[in-house]
């Protein structure tokens, strides 16, 4: 009878004993819902990263494809033997207007017609247009010399495959045959090979000095043709010796 107490006493104590080390492994509530918005918090902290990477990564592909379209038009750009001056601005994408530190050449049968620079160019693909902070226009005449025109701005108009027409604005001066030309406006016009200043001009040289309503410069004959109210004023020493040095241009009324 003893034996059968003691045994019983025994599995009593087992009995608490496991049941004691099942109540070790039933979870906290509190804790069990701590663990759940730890795990929801980390969680979307992860996928956040995730799609920020993930949209970064999109957008720096997508800058490096226009980097590299850019990259690939500035370098035919900078390539003087192109022809077509507007097939290379044609090529630029949709997202890029602007362009920094502008060349343009026109190159026809071997020979350099003329140059244009620029600070920097907005271009307007569907109009075929394109303004250029402060302009520098060079033309090449057929014996290589060279009329420099620079302005504050310009604004280039183009047909299906040439310059067709550029009009300068704003502190406009013209430099050829060591005659500087000043004005507020002028249009370069390529089919007639002309620079045409519609507003008052003024023309000075070494010994000469002449104003009109406007004028119309010869680009290949070196001619300057005065409109209206011309005045002149001669200092003929000064005149003489130019003459005796260089040929001038051609100046008329």
């Amino acid at each position: 009878m003893v034996a059968l107490i003691s045994d019983w006493g025994k599995i009593t104590n087992q009995t608490r004993s496991l049941s004691n080390d099942e109540a070790n492994i039933v979870p906290n509530p509190l804790q069990e819902f701590l663990r759940v918005v730890i795990c929801i918090y980390f969680g979307e902290l992860i996928m956040r990263k995730t799609r920020r990477a993930i949209l970064l990564a999109v957008i720096l592909l997508s800058l490096g494809g226009v980097a590299f379209k850019v990259a690939e038009v500035v370098q035919k750009m900078n390539i003087g033997e192109v022809k077509d001056p507007v097939a290379v601005l044609n090529a630029l994408p949709d997202t890029v207007l602007q362009i920094k530190d502008f060349h343009r050449a026109k190159i026809e049968n071997g020979r350099k017609v003329w140059e244009l620079f620029g600070d920097e160019a907005n271009y307007l693909k569907d109009k075929r247009e394109a303004v250029i902070k402060r302009p520098r226009f060079l033309y090449y005449d057929k014996k290589d010399e060279t009329a420099e025109t620079s302005a504050e701005a310009a604004h280039i108009f183009l047909n299906e495959k040439d310059l067709e027409r550029l009009e300068l604005k704003g502190a406009v001066r013209v430099a050829m045959k060591g005659y500087v030309l000043t004005s507020e406006l002028a249009n370069y016009v390529p089919a007639k090979e002309q620079i045409l200043l519609p507003s008052r001009t003024q023309v000075v040289g070494e010994g000469i000095s002449i104003e009109g309503a406007s004028m119309e410069v010869e680009l290949e004959d070196k001619k300057i043709r005065m409109v209206r109210d011309v005045k002149t004023k001669i200092e003929p020493d000064k005149l003489a010796k130019k003459k005796s040095k260089t040929a001038s241009p051609k100046i008329g009324g």
